[in-house]
């Protein structure tokens, strides 16, 4: 079965939790994910459509091509939800 996918996503996924490790942020899910957002929103998406068990071949690959973007895009938006943050706000 084909599926769509943006891989920058699961790149920035598969990321956050290490790059957030060394950065002194809330790391909360929800700022986790406003976080992820936030970054994805500035980085270019790479869609392809690929057989499914072809998926984390191509993740790994892309990574290494990508990583650098990502880490800061991922930092860029770590500070702008620190700044502020939503996961105390009811209802979003």
């Amino acid at each position: 079965m084909l599926k769509i996918r943006n891989y920058m996503e699961d790149l920035v996924m598969g990321m956050i939790d290490d790059v957030l490790r060394d950065i002194d942020v809330c790391k909360c899910d929800k700022c986790k994910m406003d976080i992820a957002a936030l970054a994805l929103n500035n980085l270019k998406p790479h869609y392809v459509v690929t057989p499914i068990g072809e998926v984390y071949a191509k993740v790994n690959m892309l990574k290494q091509q990508f990583e650098a973007d990502i880490i800061s895009e991922i930092v860029k938006a770590a500070e702008c939800v620190s700044k502020n943050p939503r996961h105390d706000v009811v209802g979003l």
